[in-house]
């Protein structure tokens, strides 16, 4: 018999800068391979259909949904999870930033913001507070009411630039 989940396939990628060589099931979501495969469970499956942003890693530089990326889409490709941009320091200051902006709650979502802001002023230097709504706008949040969020990340932009601290 076959299908999707019987059928795997062989991948070779970079996940937070380690090689990784598997053989996944034609069907499994990115999401799962890192969670139940790799043990990397910072990012959260939740809505299983792209919208929460609650599974949020970077592959190749650009932020994707793990719920709608197969893993074997992913052969040949660099991966980045929220553990692996923790490990590398480069988004310290955001971490400091949400915690001192009670930026997070329940943390459930914080995995997948942290991740999209980090994408964001990684590319877009000092972002108005409408491009950092504009740009997490696919990350949901039932805690903080977002403005604790938009002022850690508009405070992290700052202070990059010179303008202020974090």
């Amino acid at each position: 018999m076959t299908g999707h989940f019987r059928d795997k396939v062989d991948v070779s990628l970079t996940v937070n800068g380690e090689p990784v060589e598997a053989r996944v099931p034609a069907g499994q979501h990115m999401i799962d391979f890192l969670r139940l495969e790799l043990g990397l469970t910072g990012a959260h499956a939740s809505c299983e259909h792209g919208v929460c942003g609650a599974c949020t890693i970077r592959v190749d530089d650009q932020s994707v949904r793990g719920c709608l990326m197969l893993a074997a889409q992913a052969d040949g490709a660099e991966v980045w999870t929220v553990e692996g941009l923790t490990d590398t320091g480069a988004m310290t200051d955001l971490q400091d930033a949400f915690v001192a902006r009670n930026a997070l709650q329940c943390g459930f979502c914080t995995p997948g913001m942290l991740v999209a802001a980090e994408e964001l002023l990684s590319q877009s230097g000092t972002p108005s507070r409408a491009e950092i709504r504009e740009h997490l706008s696919g990350n949901y949040c039932r805690c903080t009411g977002y403005e604790a969020i938009i002022d850690a990340v508009e405070g992290v932009a700052q202070a990059r630039a010179g303008k202020g601290a974090a």
